[in-house]
């Protein structure tokens, strides 16, 4: 181990980075004295509860990065003991889903990417949940008046849940790179789930600001004091997640999509005031996929990521792709410049997401056009100096049907996991049950998804069918993008991904030009403030020095907001003698490693 710990040394400091570190202090002064007031302001679903400034944590072997530091510790503690970068995987998921409920668990889905050294192979495995086979296109309008429900109470409902998928496709990629037994696995969560962990702060807050979870009698029994979320601090103790995972440790993902786990699921749904019709026949005929991943250059480096039913990994290269067609590359890095060319590249992205990307195996992907030379060139003309406003998607020769714009909005949940393991293989996994406490149903002691809320709640758009409609066995669009980079000499030079909803594809382009571009080291990508468009208003973070930056962008025409922007996102990055991880400072994330 690195000394201090495997702290972050001075010596390794990138000297860029010595300019920007004045940058992030200024901003952790700055949340400390408006942090109140952004609360009070905006409270969206996984919101800002707080920043914690880190720092960069070194390692000669192996490194876990997850939204928990017990989380973290155990993928720390498979990789110790033989286990593979999947494996640790598994480990800090079963132990997100006690920890850290809001975000994530094995009741929602995932997507993974698994890096193989020895092999020099990326491949990637979809976990997303999918629509009942009873699910049909009006399934989020309102049958007396036609209109789309209110959000919040489709979200609340047995009606958004969907068959979750994390379990079975980390059963597939087990099989495929796994080398410590399945049980094995299990074991660290088990534990805490047996003896209790601490409330952190963060549930904390987040809880005492959910209303519709205290509607459900296990999970105000399990989180609540009354009607008071209980003190930071106080041991949660959750037998009936350990009893759970016990049955999946001896039976694998069967013990969820089948049995009496399986019936426990299916009648919650049925019974919520708002019913859902998920049936047990669609919990077993669930199946993980391996896609092939997405891959694109930027500059000298080549970046995958996970291809459609995410829209993740097309519109974060259409990002960069675009960028590397402007002047972003001769913009300061802090500057109003850099902002309004980022900007303009994520409104030609979101348009082109927003009506091409959907699951594949309902609508056909243009995704090769998408990332083309030829169209990218073509996008990236329609880039000047001053804002374009809303931008049009782009018209594609290989999109065979003409499609409606979507209504669909993803909420900011969802947790990120990236992982280096002793053999130089890596995992970036994106997991989540979509808003925070998905549902808002507990099942067994782990949370049912809110997923098919991603899909479009319109049908149609101008007489078209929307590509991300919800349809029987469908898989509804995401923005989750885990992100690995490689050099020119095709070794792994950077590991990456963020929660956040919609805004994931800015936060992980972001990181990327830190780091690619600007030269910033893994923690100060990830402490750097969030900034974009998603084809609406230029977003800045509230309370950062980019949010000083708003008086330029409107003057140049720019519609600014700012506002939190709670992104978590984790990176890995290679240094000379092994890894470098960065944990964001706005959630309760860290960096392990030895």
């Amino acid at each position: 181990m690195y000394p201090e710990g495997g702290r972050h040394l001075l010596t390794h400091i990138k000297p860029d980075t010595v300019r920007w570190m004045r940058i992030l202090l200024w901003a952790a002064a700055s949340l400390s004295l408006w942090a109140p007031v952004a609360l009070l302001a905006q409270a969206p679903p996984e919101a800002a509860t707080g920043r914690e400034e880190k720092q960069a944590v070194l390692a000669s072997r192996h490194m876990v990065v997850a939204a928990n530091p017990l989380a973290s510790d155990a993928g720390l503690e498979i990789l110790r003991a033989g286990g593979s970068a999947v494996d640790a995987a598994i480990a800090v998921q079963m132990v997100l889903g006690l920890v850290e409920p809001q975000s994530s668990g094995i009741g929602g889905g995932a997507f993974l990417l698994h890096w193989s050294r020895a092999g020099q192979r990326v491949r990637s495995y979809d976990g997303r949940e999918t629509a009942p086979q009873a699910a049909r296109s009006d399934r989020f309008l309102d049958a007396a008046s036609g209109q789309p429900l209110a959000r919040d109470l489709a979200i609340a409902s047995g009606r958004s849940v969907g068959v979750p998928g994390a379990v079975r496709m980390l059963e597939l990629a087990h099989r495929r790179h796994g080398r410590l037994p399945w049980p094995r696995l299990l074991e660290p969560a088990i534990r805490l789930a047996e003896s209790g962990f601490p409330m952190s702060p963060r549930l904390h807050r987040l809880l005492e600001r959910e209303s519709a979870l205290r509607n459900d009698p296990a999970a105000r029994s399990l989180y609540y004091d009354g009607d008071l979320a209980k003190p930071v601090g106080t041991q949660i103790v959750n037998p009936e997640y350990a009893g759970t995972l016990r049955s999946i440790a001896r039976s694998g993902a069967n013990a969820l999509h089948a049995g009496p786990i399986a019936q426990d699921v299916v009648r919650a749904v049925a019974a919520h005031v708002r019913p859902g019709d998920l049936a047990l026949k669609d919990l077993a005929q669930y199946r993980a996929v391996e896609r092939a991943p997405v891959c694109g250059r930027y500059r000298t480096f080549r970046v995958c990521s996970m291809a459609p039913p995410s829209s993740g990994g097309i519109a974060v290269l259409q990002i960069l792709g675009i960028l590397e067609r402007t002047a972003f590359g001769r913009a300061a890095p802090n500057s109003a410049d850099a902002v309004h060319y980022f900007a303009e590249a994520g409104r030609l992205a979101y348009a082109d997401r927003a009506r091409y990307i959907a699951d594949p195996a309902f609508v056909p992907q243009p995704s090769a056009e998408l990332l083309s030379p030829r169209y990218l060139d073509e996008r990236a003309r329609l880039v000047g100096e001053r804002p374009m406003g809303r931008a049009q998607p782009g018209t594609l020769r290989t999109a065979r049907v003409p499609q409606g714009e979507g209504t669909e909005t993803e909420i900011a949940g969802t947790s990120h996991v990236s992982i280096v393991d002793g053999r130089g293989d890596a995992v970036a996994l994106s997991t989540t049950i979509e808003d925070a406490f998905g549902s808002r149903i507990l099942v067994r002691g782990f949370l049912l998804n809110n997923q098919l809320t991603d899909f479009s709640f319109v049908p149609e758009s101008d007489g078209r069918a929307v590509a991300n409609r919800v349809g029987p066995g469908k898989r509804p669009r995401s923005s989750m993008a885990p992100v690995f980079v490689f050099d020119a000499d095709r070794s792994l030079r950077l590991v990456a991904g963020s929660p956040g909803g919609a805004t994931i594809i800015n936060y992980v382009a972001k990181a990327l030009v830190a780091t690619l571009d600007w030269n910033l080291d893994a923690q100060a990508a990830a402490s750097l403030p969030n900034f974009g468009s998603r084809n609406g208003p230029t977003e800045l973070e509230r309370g950062t020095p980019y949010d000083l930056l708003g008086p330029a962008l409107r003057e140049r025409g720019h519609e600014v907001q700012a506002i939190d922007l709670t992104s978590g996102l984790h990176l890995i990055e290679r240094v000379k003698g092994g890894w470098r991880g960065g944990a964001d400072p706005r959630r309760e994330g860290a960096a392990r490693g030895d």
